[in-house]
């Protein structure tokens, strides 16, 4: 079985500083005024937008909007029969959900990697599989490059050699290093007959979570899907120019992703700015819903009150609401049953902002776009 190693790089490289401020960057992202209760919810957003864009990679044109709708229909109990390209986005969304429900206990392995391809794949009639999980039978080719994966009979090892690489522990700083050699690698041997893509940027995020990049509501927002989806022929070029597995190819496709990473993570760390985050996202967002004849004025008031306090109760929303706390519980219910408000805890009597999947949230993904916050995948085209 074929080991697989890491470039060769100097110590003044590109890399090594692309390593460096990598680092730093991360440490930034510690500190910062937003709320909890807004901030895991907006990385949460942003993971939305990631399966989005792991799809728009591929070619899926699902609107943002539609995908929200998508989202919104699925946490509901109302059945409702999903557009094919709705459904690829939430099969990575279910696949994202499976990798932070057990990357951290369970080991990479064939199966879970396999699992991964299943989910990512299942019921899907354009972009699926004939058989979900389970690794090619026959020859592959990948469009718009002269590369030509292994033979079918040689995946499993290719795999094993691979999985051997994942596993292997080695120091923090190299870790994502490590990710984007294998996040190539896979897609080098291109080990299903479809939705290779999908999955080699859910096994890359799957490797994050074990080593800690999401741990918590900081690191959520680590995932290198937006950087691919900032420049995805950039992305390509750069996958094909490593194809040759040489020493130069590989450093410089490590260096593409760390670089990526590093300039998506400082962008991210504007999410940390309190103020940023209320007044120039949230606040303008609700504006437009008012606007947009979804909520009345005395509703988009409690929104913004709700959003600059984080958590409220009732007595809180007296302003937007006046009147007996009878009819102001009557108001807040109707905000709750629209999915803009919630409980904090069940049957509690505190409330907080809900940005997604609902009605304010293509929104406020507006104004993350204005702020320049989207990669280019999701900003080119309207929400």
């Amino acid at each position: 079985m074929e080991k697989i190693d890491f470039p060769r790089f100097d110590f003044d490289s590109d890399l090594t500083r692309a390593v460096i401020e990598l680092e730093r960057s991360r440490a930034d992202l510690h500190s910062g005024t937003t709320p909890p209760e807004l901030f895991v919810q907006l990385t949460e957003l942003f993971q939305l937008l990631t399966s989005i864009m792991s799809a728009r990679i591929e070619g899926n044109r699902t609107s943002i909007l539609d995908a929200v709708s998508g989202a919104a229909a699925l946490r509901s109990s109302a059945r409702v029969e999903l557009d094919d390209g709705v459904e690829e986005i939430l099969n990575i969304q279910r696949a994202v959900e499976f990798i932070e429900e057990y990357a951290g206990s369970t080991p990479i392995d064939h199966l879970f990697i396999r699992e991964l391809h299943r989910i990512a794949v299942s019921g899907l009639r354009r972009e699926g599989d004939p058989t979900p999980g389970a690794y090619r039978s026959g020859e592959v080719s990948i469009v718009g490059s002269a590369h030509q994966p292994p033979w079918p009979a040689d995946v499993p090892d290719r795999m094993s050699a691979l999985i051997a690489f994942i596993r292997d522990d080695v120091e923090p700083q190299m870790q994502l290093l490590q990710a984007a050699i294998a996040h190539h690698r896979f897609l080098w041997i291109h080990p299903f007959g479809n939705g290779n893509g999908r999955t080699a940027r859910l096994l890359t995020y799957a490797m994050l979570v074990r080593q800690g990049y999401v741990s918590g509501a900081d690191y959520r927002a680590v995932n290198p899907t937006a950087v691919f989806g900032s420049d995805r022929q950039g992305y390509y070029d750069n996958l094909e120019a490593a194809d040759s597995l040489s020493n130069d190819g590989l450093v410089a496709w490590c260096t593409y992703v760390l670089s990526g990473l590093n300039t998506d993570i400082r962008k991210l760390g504007r999410l940390k700015d309190g103020i940023f985050v209320t007044e120039e996202l949230i606040v303008p967002a609700v504006g437009r819903l008012r606007a947009s004849g979804v909520v009345t004025a005395s509703e988009a008031a409690a929104l913004v009150i709700t959003a600059r306090r984080a958590v409220v109760k009732a007595g809180d929303l007296e302003p937007a609401f006046p009147g007996s706390p009878s009819t102001r519980s009557q108001a807040i219910r109707r905000l709750v049953d629209r999915g803009l408000l919630k409980s904090t805890s069940p049957g509690g009597r505190f409330y907080q902002l809900v940005l997604a999947p609902n009605a304010l949230t293509v929104h406020i993904v507006t104004r993350l776009d204005l702020a320049g916050l989207l990669p280019r995948i999701l900003s080119d085209d309207p929400v």
